[in-house]
């Protein structure tokens, strides 16, 4: 058995289970111990940059996505762990940081030991550095068509009746809403029907109900000031 704690339980209070995928804790679980706090450190951080991340697996690998496409994904070798980016705008930022594997366009340096970590602050700005090309809608993705697709799909989205009775009974929010651009409102209304349980849902219509009040977009923490 390898390692002995489960990487759910290593999990900040303030991570939403709902963004966690069982699939990706036994990926970790069943990795090598050396890969095990490599693997938990590098999927906490993607997390802290990015909460709204959340985890699939694909081609047997941990991936990591936001908003319909593929931020980033994980791997554990024998001897070894990869991180990538999938958006080919992050390449250049991480050529420019001397961060590229040499014989790929998208791995950072292979890790072997938690040492060969880039600086946890690094990592940080360079997810949210990634999530924001998403948001400005400049990521570059070798899967582009299929991409395009899936952002179509989403126009479809309708408003839920408890979403729209809660912004009624706040007349700041009704009026900023509707002020919105399309893109805008779909960010939130993709934000609340992609909750999981109950509970998150009516969190995040709370929030986002006092947000809109204060005319704030979805992802207003991730703005250039």
């Amino acid at each position: 058995m390898h390692g002995d704690r489960n990487p759910a339980d290593k999990r900040s209070q303030s991570m939403s289970a709902d963004n966690f995928n069982p699939k990706v804790d036994a990926y970790i679980e069943n990795a090598k111990p050396f890969a095990q706090p490599i693997l938990t450190r590098i999927r906490e951080l993607i997390h802290e940059a990015c909460p709204d991340v959340t985890e699939s697996m694909k081609w047997s690998m941990p991936f990591f996505e936001y908003r319909g496409v593929n931020l980033g994904n994980v791997a554990a070798f024998k001897a070894h762990c990869r991180f990538g980016f999938w958006d080919r705008n992050m390449t250049a930022v991480l050529r420019e940081a001397k961060a590229l594997d040499s014989g790929s366009p998208a791995w950072l340096r292979e890790c072997r030991s938690m040492a060969d970590l880039p600086p946890e602050k690094l990592l940080l700005s360079w997810v949210r550095q990634a999530a924001e090309f998403i948001d400005r809608g400049e990521y570059q993705s070798p899967m582009a068509a299929r991409n395009k697709t899936a952002k179509a799909k989403k126009l479809a989205i309708k408003m839920p009746a408890d979403f729209a009775k809660a912004l009624k009974k706040n007349k700041l929010a009704t009026k900023a809403f509707a002020a919105f651009s399309p893109g805008a409102k779909r960010d939130y209304l993709e934000w609340i029907t992609g909750a999981k349980r109950p509970e998150t849902r009516a969190e995040r219509i709370a929030t986002a109900t006092e947000w809109i009040s204060q005319g704030k977009l979805r992802h207003w923490k991730y703005q250039t000031k």
